[in-house]
């Protein structure tokens, strides 16, 4: 089998795809051959990264922490394109930023719906779809290295991404018989908006830094291409992976 990170043919949908690190993997898959469904909140954002990639790109506003907006995103998308056989789980939030014990209920309720149900709830939709079709697929979690270590100040929305890593173990093994691969990326601190309360707070930023062997934060293309691989027959042996993309921090 010769080996390939093209998509032709494919159908993938992003969440959390109107910036940061769901735009760029949008991106990475539209310029590899698929065809991409863009989801988030907000429309308008959306909007404007879909007719930036063109014809093969349809936004689709949609809030994935509620079950029936993620049942309606797969709709649209298979009515669009015909069909769905990747799935990027990128969307997330993290309302809440200081000591674990201070955060109250609505902000925990909000980021575990988002991170961990919203996930889920897509995942699951998706994975129906494939089995209908008998077809193989590819989900892709994304996680963070939040989830593989301790993480002072972000701790439950730490506890959400690795929880997306148990989810992304038990899935891959439930789904390996009807040929859908289930792996997660957990990145490292990348330069987005999401994470401009330490990537853009002098003192934090240069910790991480020095906690970083490659000296420096990433960006949301070099995320991509870890997102990319997954997605493609390239990777079509690998299911149940964590693929940790942090510049090294975690090896420190």
């Amino acid at each position: 089998m010769s080996v390939s990170v093209r998509l032709d043919g494919k159908v993938a949908i992003v969440t959390g795809a109107s910036r940061g690190i769901g735009e760029a993997i949008a991106r990475a898959l539209a310029d590899h051959g698929a065809r991409v469904v863009l989801a988030a909140r907000k429309i308008e954002g959306l909007k404007a990264v879909a007719d930036s990639i063109g014809e093969n790109a349809h936004p689709v506003a949609a809030h994935t922490g509620r079950e029936e907006e993620c049942q309606r995103l797969v709709k649209e998308t298979i009515d669009r394109f015909g069909k769905v056989d990747v799935l990027v789980n990128n969307a997330a939030t993290n309302p809440y930023f200081g000591p674990i014990l201070g955060i109250d209920n609505g902000a925990w309720d909000k980021t575990f719906e988002v991170n961990v149900k919203g996930y889920f709830f897509m995942a699951r939709e998706v994975s129906r779809h494939l089995v209908d079709r008998k077809a193989p697929g590819s989900i892709i979690h994304v996680s963070s290295v939040a989830g593989l270590i301790g993480a002072p100040l972000q701790g439950v929305y730490a506890m959400t991404k690795a929880a997306i890593v148990s989810m992304t173990k038990t899935m891959a093994i439930e789904l390996a018989p009807s040929q859908i691969r289930v792996n997660a990326i957990a990145p490292g601190f990348v330069a987005t908006r999401f994470a401009s309360a330490i990537v853009e707070n002098p003192d934090l930023s240069r910790e991480v830094i020095k906690r970083t062997p490659a000296g420096r934060v990433g960006t949301p293309d070099e995320i991509a291409g870890g997102a990319l691989y997954l997605a493609s027959d390239a990777a079509s042996y690998l299911t149940g992976h964590t693929l940790v993309i942090d510049g090294g921090m975690t090896i420190g």
